[in-house]
């Protein structure tokens, strides 16, 4: 068993009993690990001490983040973070495929793509010579259905397996502690309203969290929450295009295309950390 499969029947367990507030020794005893090798397999994974990331899941927390980032969006995009935004230390740039790509599902486009191991579980990957067009996370290391996806959203693009030329972006996307210029390429295919809002994703900092109804406002569509959390939900690039910083005005982290367990994962990783800094 992972740390990450370690972590996720943590965070179960921790939902399960937030009323409670489980100690450590509970929660170690549940995995099956004394205290001390819990506790050491969790800062090692997590960066954090167990007590500061069980704090980033409770909902109150999370309205409080809600309320510190109301207007987030809009400084992000005032101090010029229309185009590219911070990863980590990575610099995000997004390209759409022009309509006639989208058209020919493709056509002349070389896909290589790979399954590797990430914090968070295995990882699908897919790159172009122009970014990476696919990341999904798949339990239990089954990557058939996201190669179906693949290719039948790619259906004319020459596409092969080559995990030894996807590992190093794996690797580069994870690595908080090395600081880069290079920019981080992406290549999405979608609709221009779903595209709008992968856009606003990007300008949300690790850390941080906003509502549906806040990116349906900041980009321009007030009346259109429910459609902001379709396109959410389609969004092709886990982890890089970052759906997980998007939760309800409750301060319930909602539903998540991989795994809602994943999705709080995720969430108090980066929350955690970014108390730290």
């Amino acid at each position: 068993m992972s740390d990450y499969d370690r972590i996720a029947r943590a965070i179960s367990f921790i939902n399960s009993n937030m009323r409670s507030q489980p100690s450590l020794e509970e929660i170690a005893e549940h995995l099956q690990l004394s205290p001390f090798h819990f506790q050491r397999m969790f800062s090692r994974w997590t960066g954090v001490t167990p007590k500061k990331y069980l704090q980033t899941l409770t909902v109150e927390h999370a309205k409080n983040l809600l309320h510190q980032s109301q207007s987030l969006l809009e400084v992000t995009d005032a101090l010029g973070l229309s185009s590219s935004s911070r990863l980590h230390d990575h610099f995000v740039h997004l390209e759409a495929v022009t309509p006639g790509e989208f058209k020919n599902k493709g056509r002349g486009i070389f896909i290589e793509y790979g399954l590797h191991n990430s914090p968070f579980g295995k990882l699908f990957i897919a790159n172009t010579s122009r970014g990476i067009c696919k990341l999904s996370f798949v339990d239990d290391g089954k990557a058939l259905p996201e190669l179906d996806a693949l290719k039948n959203n790619w259906a004319n693009a020459e596409i092969i397996r080559n995990d030894a030329k996807t590992v190093d972006l794996v690797q580069n996307l994870f690595n908080i502690t090395e600081k880069t210029d290079r920019p981080l390429s992406l290549l999405v295919a979608g609709t221009n309203f779903q595209i709008n809002v992968w856009k606003a994703l990007l300008k949300i900092p690790p850390g941080t969290i906003t509502s549906y109804n806040k990116i349906a406002n900041f980009i321009g569509r007030p009346s259109a929450s429910r459609a902001v959390g379709n396109a959410i939900g389609a969004n092709p690039l886990a982890f890089i295009i970052p759906c997980h910083r998007v939760i309800q005005q409750s301060g319930k982290l909602g539903g998540y295309r991989w795994g809602e367990t994943r999705k709080h994962a995720i969430y108090a990783w980066e929350a955690a950390r970014n108390q730290e800094n």
